[in-house]
């Protein structure tokens, strides 16, 4: 990623949302559970009162960090049609001739195939490439290349 204010595709931006309303929802839910300033019973109690607390924490830390991401997105603006980018949906033809549409992201979900996250070998050998380039890069079964066929901003 550059460092500055990264775009973030409709499938990325649908992904964040909803791990966004999951944490908020769980949150709710171990935070229901506190006992606040009730004395707590025996060790046992106490040493799960103090999971719970840490549970909320770290789910705090992540809702802020994708509340964080939300924002950084929409300063950034759509992704670019120009040069591939996270966000960038991308057409490819890869060395064995299949041309396949992928989307790079920041993270990959399992249920969603044609995600490459921006570090992934891939993702790396891609952002900052224009239509008309070929790229290389390594996978598990060695070194391989795809052409760069278009370049655009969300899928459609």
């Amino acid at each position: 990623m550059t460092g500055g204010p990264e775009p973030i595709s409709a499938e990325g931006l649908r992904a964040v949302q909803e791990e966004l309303a999951q944490l908020r929802a769980d949150r709710e839910e171990v935070a229901a559970t506190l006992r606040g300033v009730e004395p707590v019973g025996d060790r046992a109690d106490a040493a799960d009162e103090l999971q719970r607390a840490s549970e909320v924490t770290r789910l705090d830390r992540r809702i802020v960090e994708l509340e964080g991401r939300l924002r950084e997105a929409s300063v950034a603006g759509a992704p670019s049609t120009e040069v591939v980018g996270v966000g960038s949906t991308v057409m490819v033809r890869f060395a064995d001739g299949v041309e396949e549409t992928v989307e790079i992201s920041e993270v990959a979900e399992e249920r969603e195939l044609t995600l490459v996250t921006f570090d992934s070998p891939l993702g790396k050998a891609l952002i900052g490439r224009h239509a008309g380039e070929t790229v290389n890069y390594e996978t598990p079964g060695g070194a391989t290349s795809a052409v760069v066929l278009s370049v655009g901003g969300d899928r459609g």
